[in-house]
């Protein structure tokens, strides 16, 4: 029996400069949201949990990667923890704090996340929707 695919994108695809140094950064950063590498090519690698859903590497074309205006790719986070893991383990890989661990309710009353700039500087988000914060703001 074939389990449907919950997502609805099937993947996006990022660049970088560095390709070992952008593997070693998302391998430690999925991993706290529980995400594993599910597929391999030179060049590229996939990760997700059961499908590949985020792909980093070296441009097809050969060319420089680029970072997109006004681009970010958010990740689910399966508690307020894993949140702070992530963000924790993106500071110590190499990526940048562009804000920490917290509720913003302008996103939605359960809505507590965090954002950083992976070392090519994408732009990444790690976010829990924690209805403990909508009950509490009620």
């Amino acid at each position: 029996m074939t389990q449907e695919n919950p997502s609805i994108i099937s993947h996006v695809s990022i660049g970088t400069q560095d390709f070992d140094r952008a593997v070693a950064f998302y391998d430690a950063v999925l991993s706290t949201l529980g995400c594993k590498r599910v597929m391999e090519h030179p060049g590229a690698v996939a990760y997700g949990k059961l499908y590949p859903e985020f792909w980093v590497g070296v441009p097809f074309d050969n060319q420089s990667a680029t970072v997109g205006n006004g681009t970010h790719f958010g990740f689910i986070a399966p508690t307020r923890e894993a949140v702070h893991a992530f963000y924790e383990a993106a500071l110590a890989a190499g990526g940048t704090g562009d804000g920490s661990p917290g509720p913003r309710s302008d996103y939605g009353e359960p809505y507590y996340g965090c954002f950083v700039r992976d070392p090519d500087g994408h732009k990444i988000e790690a976010a829990f929707w924690d209805e403990t914060l909508a009950a509490e703001s009620a």
